[in-house]
């Protein structure tokens, strides 16, 4: 027993606690979250939202105190005791580092136009999609949602398109590795296999000063996204993060009831010509179609990570689950994501290794986009089911020669009930991704200013998908052979960087001088096939079947170098200067030289600002480049002749057999690179301590020998176009960010930021040789309603894909009179008949983007909000020009249709899709996400902390567009899937 007391009293005697707060020297605020650990263990703690700690290490232990920004301060324990710690602000470190390729720099050093956002200061929200993390951040960035649907694509436009033909998205780089563009198919959106929690920044890099390091990839800007890691000397850490949403149809097309109808279609008959025999297709029901097919979702959202040390190797693994269900019944993305990351330093700190590692499985249920614009016109006074016994009870329009109308042939070009779509199509994908790199960054022993980095990563992505028809569905009849098909995706992207970096400090001229070099080669492999067949056998097979498969593959190999220079602190410049071989392009054009430039002058540093004290930053930046683009849609071979089988009547009989031919596609030999020149200008500025902190830039793009396509003759035996390099675009404007730091108390703290952005697009040549009658070629997608109608046009002196419309004529009360448009040409007839009446009118993008953004702390509670202004941008309002006309309402096939309200606006019985009464400017103002929390510490136990929150996400829409929503990025709102509005309650909890 005495010898029991004596070990106890020896342990205790060897164990001491020490507890105190920590503070800012200059300031003598306290500092939460800095890192106290006993060194050379992970026995530690961080300090609560006071500045507080509590810790138990043994006696004679060295303590650390670390904090980003300050100086590290240590202390040997020998009794318990109270200890209060002064941390003393490190001014070398609190320089912000910023991501840039290959690379990284002090944000004060920078040269080129760039925005770094941490994930601090990442929009909150259901988001399930890194960029909308940062959407409204950034001046000259431009996201644009393409619908509501679950993990549903986004369009990024970064100071406007650079190419008309080409891709015009940024190159995504993710912790080293640019990503292939290319999407993959049961994939909405490729960016969405990455979990939004594990970022820790993202970096937009604009100008070609900053951009020109990637070369061929960069003439659209680039993204770095970096995930989190591990840190040295950081305590074990364990967090979870989840989230409960709901969401329901923030707005829906307003149309007919039931009755409404009803009055609608006997009015026709009566005053108008519209056959007596419509009123017997009738039903009796009053059907909400639009509240058939939507639902009040839940979605749910769960990530837990740990981040530790492992004998001195800094980790972190995470696993994340994302269950969104959208508003349309079915729809709906599970995700499962797996990220691990390793971050060890060996041979004594020389050789830094960094392992990323991610998994993601996605299964999509895409359901049945159709039912949305069915559900805007399906018939609302029939019942959604009639009893019949061949459509599984469903109401289905049947021939009118039919004997039996509930049973009988579908009618195949009226409109589907819209339930049914939903319920018998089974339209499902499931996507795996690998994704990994191997990053080695060797410091020479003999030469520690010198550094080799490696970098190894392969990306590799399976889709396997079917989209299914059920044989009771009405609509099967129509293409039987289409009602059952699958497919199979491969993309497969391999990547080997090296590169030399030296870095060397000049005392004795005040001077530093930055090196790097190296190589990069990328092999990019797609391949998979498409199936369809009938849900009949016949004798065995499946009569109809077909199976199409394909495969591809293209190669970048990059040789790039970029010097920095800096002289007394004060002056810096950068020299790029990359050379690409794409091949895209025959031996001849294969490869392109891009270089850059860059000039920066802290002017703050020079001697004649000290008597301006309130200026604590002002930089001048002034910075030309060349990047090129070599992705050019899907066509991966365009400098070869290639053929393909003849698809209709080009056959050759040999004996009884008859063979298909093959037809060669138009090709151009001598196709090569599109070019983008880019001269920029800025200045950087901080005052008042950096309260007020901002930037503004004028910028200027032109893009030569644009990758297009242009009518060739006829009789050559090829397609009617060709894809070849002819014409010039432009894109200039202005950008300026401001955060203005108003409040900063040690209870009360209180930010604003906003973003301006302005943009002006113009086409200055479209063919080899100037020819002033061209008006130009038709883009975009085809409109609903007619064959083959378009409404946009690129013309020469006008925005890329601009509205090409008719003006309309009004009368004395203000309404549009059906078929009158003003006469441009002055030559009379039929105006409608001529295309040279037509007025080139708008475009989809905004001329202006104004993101504002505002963050409030109060102790423990926090507030925020992000919106966004858009001014200038305009949409065809194709659900109006479709859907509300009169000659809707029955079609002599016998069916009829619903119509929207608008249709008080025209009054039209007839189409006039290309009348400018559909154009409405669509600028508006969206609240994107408002958000409050409560901070908590010491929560059960002195180990846990954490925040509740409430988001409340697409708010509100301030806008005069009529239709279901004023953000459409191609510029033509038809049969969108609606952006709901989203409630969503989140916790996180760190231990």
């Amino acid at each position: 027993m005495v010898l029991g007391f004596g070990i106890a009293n020896i342990a205790y005697a060897q164990n001491v606690s020490i507890s105190g707060r920590v503070s800012d020297e200059a300031t003598g605020e306290p500092i939460p979250g800095v890192t106290v650990v006993v060194k050379g263990t992970t026995n530690g703690t961080i300090t609560d939202f006071d500045g507080y700690y509590d810790l138990t290490v043994e006696k004679g232990s060295t303590v650390q105190y670390s904090y980003i920004g300050y100086i590290k301060q240590e202390q040997i324990v020998d009794v318990s005791t109270t200890s209060n710690i002064l941390l003393q602000v490190d001014t070398e470190q609190l320089e912000e580092v910023v991501v840039i390729g290959y690379g990284q720099v002090k944000k004060g050093d920078a040269t080129g136009s760039l925005t770094a956002v941490s994930s601090d200061d990442f929009n909150k929200g259901a988001i399930t999609s890194p960029q909308e993390l940062i959407s409204g951040k950034s001046a000259g960035v431009v996201i644009t949602t393409s619908d509501g649907s679950p993990g549903g694509n986004s369009q990024i436009r970064i100071r406007g398109g650079s190419s008309l033909r080409a891709n015009n998205d940024p190159l995504i780089v993710i912790d080293g590795f640019p990503v292939d563009n290319s999407s993959i198919g049961g994939l909405s959106n490729t960016l969405s296999t990455i979990n939004p929690n594990d970022i820790e920044s993202m970096t937009v890099l604009k100008d070609a000063s900053a951009t020109a390091i990637y070369g061929s990839r960069a003439s659209n800007g680039v993204i770095i996204i970096t995930t989190k890691k591990g840190q040295a000397g950081r305590p074990f850490k364990v967090t979870y993060s989840g989230n409960t949403s709901v969401s329901h149809a923030a707005n829906m097309l307003d149309v007919l009831n039931g009755d409404e109808f009803r009055t609608v279609l006997e009015d026709r008959v009566t005053n108008y010509d519209l056959t007596e025999f419509a009123l017997t297709r009738l039903g009796e029901a009053n059907t909400n179609w639009q509240d058939q097919v939507y639902r009040t979702s839940v979605s749910t959202d769960h990530n837990l990570s740990m981040t530790g040390n492992y004998k001195n190797i800094p980790y972190r693994a995470s696993l994340g689950y994302t269950d969104q269900n959208g508003i349309l019944k079915y729809s709906s993305m599970n995700r499962t994501t797996l990220d691990l990351s390793a971050s060890p330093s060996l041979l004594e700190d020389h050789l830094k290794v960094n392992v990323n590692v991610k998994g993601i499985d996605i299964n999509n249920n895409f359901s049945n986009t159709d039912a949305i614009g069915s559900s805007a016109v399906f018939d609302p006074t029939q019942p959604i089911t009639n009893g019949n016994t061949v459509y599984g009870g469903y109401f289905a329009w049947t021939e009118l020669s039919d004997d039996d109308p509930i049973n009988g042939i579908p009618n195949n070009i009226a409109t589907q009930n819209p339930v049914a779509q939903l319920k018998y199509r089974d339209n499902k994908s499931d996507v795996q991704r690998f994704f990994g790199n191997l990053q080695l960054d060797y410091m020479f022993h003999a030469l520690p200013e010198l550094r080799a980095n490696l970098n190894m990563g392969y990306d590799y992505s399976k889709s396997v998908g079917d989209d299914n028809i059920d044989p009771r569905a009405s609509w099967s009849y129509r293409e039987p052979s289409q009602n059952v098909t699958s497919y199979t995706n491969i993309v497969e992207t391999k990547l080997l960087d090296f590169y030399l970096n030296y870095t060397k400090e000049l005392d004795e001229i005040s001077s530093k001088i930055d090196v790097t070099t190296g190589y990069s080669w990328q092999h990019f492999y797609r391949e998979g096939d498409n199936a369809n067949r009938p849900w009949e056998l016949t004798d065995g097979e499946y009569v109809g079947a077909d199976t199409t498969v394909y495969k591809n593959e293209n190669y970048l190999v990059s040789f790039f170098g970029r010097v920095n220079y800096s002289l007394l602190d004060r002056y810096l410049v950068t020299v790029t200067l990359r050379e690409d071989g794409s091949s895209r392009f025959s031996k001849d054009n294969r490869w392109g030289l891009f270089p850059s430039a860059a000039f920066a002058w802290k002017i703050n540093e020079e001697m004649f600002m000290e008597s301006v004290p309130e200026i604590n930053e002002l930089k001048l930046r002034v910075g030309w480049g060349i990047t090129g683009q070599q992705d050019i849609s899907d066509n991966y071979y365009p400098y070869l002749a290639t053929y393909r089988i003849s698809q209709m009547g080009a056959y050759y009989q040999f004996g009884d057999t008859y063979y298909p031919t093959q037809r060669p596609n138009a090709y151009d030999a001598n196709i090569k690179w599109e070019e983008t020149t880019t001269s920029n200008i800025g200045i950087d500025f901080g005052l008042f301590d950096d309260k007020v902190i901002g930037s503004l830039d004028y910028y200027q793009r032109t893009t030569k020998d644009l990758i297009n396509e242009i009518p060739i003759a006829v009789g050559t035996n090829f397609s009617n176009y060709l894809t070849t390099n002819v014409g010039t675009l432009e894109n200039k404007g202005f950008e300026a960010a401001l955060t203005v730091r108003t409040i900063s108390t040690p209870d009360v703290r209180l930010e604003i930021s906003g973003t301006f952005s302005y943009n002006q697009n113009e086409i200055t040549k479209l063919t080899r040789v100037n020819d002033p009658s061209y008006t130009g070629y038709l883009t975009g997608d085809d409109i609903s309603g007619g064959v083959g109608n378009k409404v946009l046009i690129n013309s020469v002196g006008h925005p890329a894909n601009s509205f090409y419309l008719f003006k309309q004529v009004y009368d004395d009360g203000g309404m549009p009179i059906e078929g009158l448009y003003i006469d441009k040409t002055g030559n009379g007839g039929t105006v409608s008949g001529d295309d040279a009446n037509k007025y080139y009118l708008g475009k989809a993008a905004p001329d202006y983007l104004i993101g504002l953004s505002s963050r409030l702390t109060y102790k423990q509670f926090d507030f925020s909000f992000n919106g966004r202004l858009s001014l200038g941008n305009y949409v065809y309002n194709n659900n109006a020009s479709n859907k509300a006309l009169y000659q809707n309402l029955y079609n002599q096939s016998g069916f009829t249709s619903n119509i929207p309200t608008s249709i008080s606006d025209t009054e039209f019985s007839n189409a006039q899709f290309f009348s400018d009464v559909y154009l409405e400017d669509a600028s508006f103002f969206r609240m994107d996400n408002i958000n409050i929390g409560y901070s908590f510490n010491e929560f059960l136990t002195e180990k846990l902390s954490g925040r509740v929150g409430f988001t409340l996400q697409n708010a509100f829409v301030i806008t005069k567009y009529s239709g279901l929503d004023p953000e459409v990025s191609t510029g033509i709102d038809n049969n969108i899937y609606p952006r709901p509005r989203t409630c969503m309650l989140g916790l996180t909890l760190d231990f």
